[in-house]
């Protein structure tokens, strides 16, 4: 369903050239769902971005659906748009705040000609239902909602043009805890019911586990580990997916205190300025000479993939 070879986007800026997203590589088949984890500024939501064509890339090959959605133009980006839909992290931020919700789903209907006159009306009703919203949301404000509501809004607009991918951009991280469980298990109901394919971004490898086949963890515009879910979280290879392994909290006193001085120390270097070598050996607490000078390759390894010389 998707397929990414060697996408880069660079931003050139007055300090020279920010490498957002620097030679990254990943497929998705059809009915799966891919979680993208990291760090903020690794480069996770410009990748999205690249997915849905709201930014274009600067290399290498990018297609959905068999769309190459590097030259879509035209009526082949009109169906783009109708094969993969994005949602966003802030489910306020990404409505408009002086619109009704109904008025919000219908402008997606009418502009793609999925509905007209008297049916969007009752096709607004069945978007609303499906995401488990009463009908009486439709005629309500942004600002009237709970932060919930608001992203299960943002998914019914997502599903508005019966897409067959989602992109899911840290759908959950800006809801209350409690709320998050609800809106992965809505999440889950959608892609059984309706064959949905799914890219589950995340800075959290705990919740990916939850929801995902398969995990591609990516650092300052790379990807440095691939493999099944279980594999990533459970026994992670390359160090930094180690890191955010230790990250997640256990309740158990002994574990936690054992994982102490494992903990991950720094912040991600400046992709402006990415560091010689592999990108993590500054922070990386096994890093030998030739972490410093050479960079690794990911390599497959029986169904995984790592980047790492000491793997």
């Amino acid at each position: 369903m998707i397929e990414v070879t060697d996408l880069v986007r660079h931003y050139r800026t007055g300090d020279g050239v920010v490498r957002a997203v620097d030679g990254v590589t990943f497929s998705v088949a059809e009915g799966e769902t891919l979680g993208l984890v990291g760090e903020s500024g690794c480069g996770k939501s410009t990748t999205a971005k690249l997915l849905v064509a709201l930014e274009r890339a600067d290399g290498g090959a990018l297609s959905v659906g068999g769309i190459d959605v590097r030259t879509a133009r035209g009526p082949h980006l009109r169906q783009l748009r109708r094969t993969i839909q994005l949602v966003f992290q802030d489910p306020y931020a990404s409505l408009n705040p002086r619109r009704r919700i109904a008025a919000t789903l219908a402008e997606v209907l009418t502009v793609h000609r999925l509905a007209r006159g008297g049916t969007v009306a009752g096709r607004v009703a069945d978007l609303l239902d499906m995401v488990g919203l009463p009908g009486s949301v439709a005629d309500r404000y942004p600002h009237q909602l709970s932060g919930g509501q608001r992203q299960r809004v943002g998914i019914a607009r997502a599903l508005a043009v019966e897409p067959r991918v989602l992109v899911l951009d840290e759908p959950v991280s800006a809801l209350d805890v409690s709320v998050r469980a609800e809106v992965m298990n809505l999440l889950a109901s959608l892609r059984a019911s309706l064959g949905l394919t799914y890219v589950f971004i995340s800075h959290d490898l705990g919740m990916v586990r939850h929801l995902c086949d398969r995990i591609a963890v990516m650092y300052l515009g790379k990807i440095v580990e691939t493999g099944g879910w279980r594999d990533v979280s459970d026994e992670p290879l390359h160090p930094y997916t180690r890191s955010l392994h230790d990250a997640v909290p256990v309740a158990d006193p002994a574990v936690e205190s054992g994982r102490a001085h494992r903990t991950l120390r720094g912040e991600v270097p400046d992709p402006a300025a990415p560091p010689s070598g592999c990108r993590f050996h500054p922070r990386c607490p096994i890093a030998e000479d030739a972490c410093r000078t050479d960079e690794p390759v990911l390599t497959v390894r029986g169904d995984r993939a790592v980047a790492c010389h000491l793997v």
